[in-house]
């Protein structure tokens, strides 16, 4: 027969290493990332080109989604590939936030998803990427298949990406 002070000291550790995972699970720092492709780009307008009235009033409408500095959980980060339409298309959200997007090559997926959330981890980065590399952004942020290709003349799909410290990826696909 077990002394009971045995029985107890096991209880003890069996809760305490329950205490101690809840706290590890309660506290994990989640990283947001919102995926969405470029707005409307002018067509035939060359390889580089600018967004339409349409693609301008859509980026003006990302800003006032995610352009109040003055809240907790705004943007930290704006990351766009080299072309006119993505920078163009994060202009007036990264003038009204004060930021500097950072732009790095098109098609490091990889690279840039390693990027997000080594540099960012815990805060909301917005990704302004294109109809090719935005489910590719998502599959490599959360280790989904198969998502749905984004058509040519689709320009309000929006995904958002949440990474926690502990657990799995999830992702929320919605129009804006």
């Amino acid at each position: 027969m077990t002394p009971v002070w045995l029985s107890v000291l096991g209880a003890l550790v069996v809760m305490g290493m329950l205490g101690y995972a809840a706290w590890v699970w309660g506290t994990a720092d989640s990283t947001t990332i919102i995926v969405v492709r470029h707005a409307e780009k002018e067509p035939d307008a060359g390889e580089d080109p600018p967004l339409t009235q349409a693609g301008e009033a859509r980026a003006v409408l990302l800003a006032r989604m995610f352009g109040d500095s003055r809240t907790t959980g705004r943007i930290d980060a704006i990351y766009v590939s080299p072309a006119l339409r993505n920078r163009t298309t994060a202009a007036p959200l990264a003038a009204k936030l004060g930021l500097q997007p950072i732009v790095v090559p098109a098609r490091d997926v990889r690279g840039l998803t390693r990027r997000v959330l080594r540099e960012h981890s815990g805060g909301r980065i917005l990704v302004i990427g294109h109809s090719d590399t935005v489910p590719d952004i998502v599959e490599s942020l959360t280790g989904a298949k198969h998502l749905p290709p984004i058509g040519p003349d689709e320009y309000s799909t929006m995904y958002i990406v949440t990474v926690p410290s502990v657990g799995r990826a999830e992702f929320l696909r919605l129009t804006y």
